[in-house]
């Protein structure tokens, strides 16, 4: 039996809900979708006649073809959909729609530890032990670039704007306006869009949510927002740092825990800052572990060219209520049940499911240990010589890829927080990156180099 059946076996309401809806509005085909270890959004295409079928026994795919999934010999896997997921695709003339899915293992009939989802869903239940429910909202930045006659991405910006520009500098106004349209078709709540720092940079910022909902939102904001700009003859990117020498892309997620009665565990009003001595101890417990996190919230080798001093980006392990230097803020709040935390490292190109695990089980850590938190730092960080930094007690992010693997693997509860599977894969798959990487040579050296020496 699966959340979507009822104990009688048949159809759970929100199922049924489904079905009626495929029925009244002419779906064609169902998109199911799942989600790498990686962070890329999968999907098996079925005719919408078979949702009834992929809820109460769920579709099989070959697991083997899937970026750390599972050996040849036990490739059988079973996507089981997630009723309260389905919606309806904007950009296919309302005739496809999508589920997103979890992942079963088909010889035991348990979740597939290799899921990222299952991995967040755990770090959940954790937080659900100890008495707390957990809402997120990230802020994914883009780029949008115009592609050439053959319809390749180039990285040539279709606007010359700023922060907070207006048109006629922000040409890309029209493309974040149908983006948005498609997400509140898709069931988003939009707070607010603008431009961002750097030429052709965007953000479209969506309301806070549980954990879980918003993980997926991640994937289907990204998805959205490709398909969309493609519409208008550009390529969308999540990538950190596509352009050098100007600000990289960042997916500052905020977090906050919620008790079981409804009540912000993260809000105190008789504090200087308004956080509880929870709130601290959970910020304390990501900047612990802060190093090892950086493999999972900053997965690519270009996510360390963004964590650089002088473009925005975050990379001292420190928090304060005042500047952005630091890598948790504590953002101003208007009433009690918007008290949280900000994590300013993560990066778009991150897994959400993982990285939001990864973030939590860091902070319940802090709060099962009781961690002190370090007094904030009001002044700006960037201005900071070595002495400084060393009086404060500030240490910084990995500068590379390599290193944040280090750590991570050095790191024993984040890598617990992965997963024996997924913390194997993910090793393998990102040493292998990093590798591929230090035996390349760039264009800048050859321009450097070559006929220097």
């Amino acid at each position: 039996m699966t959340e979507d059946t009822a104990p009688d076996g048949g159809l759970s309401a929100e199922a049924q809900r489904v079905l009626d809806e495929i029925d009244e509005k002419n779906v064609d085909f169902l998109r199911l979708q799942f989600t790498d270890i990686l962070g890329t959004v999968k999907n098996v295409a079925v005719p919408a006649d078979q949702a009834e079928k992929a809820f109460t026994e769920g579709i099989y795919f070959d697991g083997s073809s899937i970026e750390g999934f599972v050996r040849i010999q036990e490739s059988d896997m079973r996507l089981k959909p997630d009723a309260s997921t389905f919606a309806i695709l904007p950009w296919r003339d309302g005739h496809s729609a999508r589920l997103i899915c979890d992942v079963i293992n088909t010889s035991t009939g348990e979740p597939f530890e290799g899921d990222p989802r299952y991995v967040l869903k755990d770090a959940l239940d954790r937080a659900s032990e100890m008495g707390f429910e957990v809402n997120a909202a990230p802020e994914p930045e883009f780029f949008l670039f115009e592609e050439d006659e053959d319809g390749r991405a180039t990285t040539k910006t279709n606007d010359a704007g700023g922060y907070f520009d207006l048109a006629p500098k922000d040409l890309a106004s029209d493309v974040r306006r149908d983006i948005i349209f498609g997400l509140e078709e898709m069931g988003f709540d939009i707070e607010a869009s603008h431009h961002e720092v750097a030429q052709g940079q965007h953000e479209i910022n969506f309301e806070y949510d549980d954990a879980l909902t918003t993980a997926d939102n991640v994937g289907t904001f990204r998805t959205v927002v490709r398909a969309i700009a493609a519409q208008h003859d550009l390529h969308a990117t999540f990538m950190p740092k596509p352009i050098p020498r100007i600000n990289g892309s960042g997916m500052h997620t905020h977090i906050s825990l919620f008790t079981e009665d409804g009540e912000n565990a993260f809000h105190d009003g008789d504090d200087e800052f308004d956080l509880s001595e929870t709130a601290k101890q959970f910020t304390a417990g990501i900047l612990d572990h802060a190093e090892a996190l950086a493999a999972v919230t900053n997965p690519t080798v270009n996510s360390y060219k963004r964590l650089v001093p002088g473009y925005e980006a975050p990379v001292y392990v420190a928090w304060s209520d005042r500047n952005r230097s630091a890598l948790i803020r504590k953002p101003a709040a208007r009433v009690p049940a918007a008290s949280r935390i900000e994590a300013r490292f993560p990066d778009p190109s991150c897994n959400p499911y993982l990285a939001f695990a990864a973030l939590i089980h860091a902070g319940l850590d802090g709060i099962e240990r009781e961690l002190d938190c370090p007094d904030p730092v009001r002044e700006n960080i960037y201005e900071f010589d070595e002495a400084k930094r060393e009086e404060y007690g500030i240490t910084t992010l990995p500068s590379n890829l390599g290193e944040a693997l280090d750590a991570l693997e050095d790191d024993d509860l984040v890598m617990d927080a992965l997963g024996d599977h997924v913390a194997e894969k993910f090793l393998e798959a990102k040493t292998a990156e990093y590798d591929d990487y230090r035996v390349d040579v760039s264009d800048w050296e050859i321009d450097r180099y070559l006929e220097t020496f």
